[in-house]
């Protein structure tokens, strides 16, 4: 709608709640699509969701910033959506964005001088080469290993990227360039949801491709035969006969259900967490 211009009519409302008073006041119910001018300021919406389980949000979203006026914007004024890197994009002879962006050039080395020779080396190698593109030299750099001590130079051209990387060979600090020591893999965590982020559908796909989790499926269903009436494959798959996840007693054994038979499946997957916590009845499931 922000993107379009058009803010569309309100679903599934036949008629408008006689508890509101329509009349007055700025609040208007949008029988049919209208247009959604924005003038001199972005287009802003909020978006409410009030939780059964007593969880209130209140979002305020605001339209995106055009795409060819945020990059073409140089004013050292404007601070709106902008990080000042100390560069801007190079211009040609009519004054338009010659350039396609900002890049980034990443490097890293075993230790601070290889870093700084690492640097040297690739300035001499891209000086010697009229021909290279910027971009592709980045992509190059992206494809290479990850060692501990690391840099990365941003230019909005092939100049200003060679002038980050000659500080960096002298290993002098610069506006667009940055250091620092990588640190090891981060931790895993999962996080179990609550009820709530249920879907008809969920884990059918699953069922059929994926035999670590079928398999934890089949296992819950086993465990759950003596306490309910109802089969939970046929729950997943949206048998005909299967009750419905409106119910508090099928939802909740259900979504146990899949949030093991995933985390089964992300362990045989390599992806073993350090640790699991879970909200609500997720906790359930973090325990189990």
């Amino acid at each position: 709608a922000m993107r379009h211009g058009v803010a569309p009519k309100t679903l599934h409302v036949d008629a408008p709640s006689s508890h509101v008073d329509w009349d007055s006041g700025a609040v208007q119910l949008l029988t049919e699509a209208r247009e959604w001018s924005n003038g001199d300021r972005p287009r802003r919406a909020a978006v409410s969701s009030f939780g059964v389980s007593g969880t209130n949000a209140h979002v305020i979203l605001e339209q995106a910033p055009d795409v060819e006026n945020a990059s073409a914007s140089n004013d050292p004024t404007d601070s709106t959506h902008r990080v000042d890197t100390g560069i801007s994009a190079t211009t040609d002879e009519t004054g338009t964005d010659a350039g396609t962006g900002v890049l980034v050039w990443r490097l890293s080395g075993r230790s601070r001088e290889a870093l700084v020779g690492q640097a040297r080396r690739l300035a001499d190698f891209v000086a010697a080469d009229a021909g290279l593109d910027a971009a592709d030299v980045g992509w190059s750099l992206l494809q290479r290993s990850r060692f501990e001590h690391r840099a990365v130079v941003v230019g909005a051209d092939r100049d200003q990227l060679l002038a980050g990387l000659a500080s960096l060979g002298t290993d002098t600090p610069a506006v667009n360039t940055v250091t620092g020591t990588g640190t090891g893999a981060g931790k895993t965590v999962l996080v179990f949801p609550g009820q709530g982020a249920q879907w008809v559908g969920m884990g059918r796909e699953l069922l059929d491709t994926a035999p670590v989790f079928a398999q934890a499926i089949e296992e819950c269903e086993h465990a759950f035969s003596a306490w309910v009436d109802w089969s939970l494959t046929e729950v997943l798959r949206g048998s005909g006969d299967a009750p419905s996840l409106d119910r508090v007693d099928v939802v909740q054994p259900v979504s146990f259900a899949v949030m093991v038979g995933l985390a089964r499946l992300w362990a045989a997957f390599g992806v073993v967490p350090e640790a699991v916590m879970g909200h609500s009845q997720g906790e359930i499931a973090a325990a189990h």
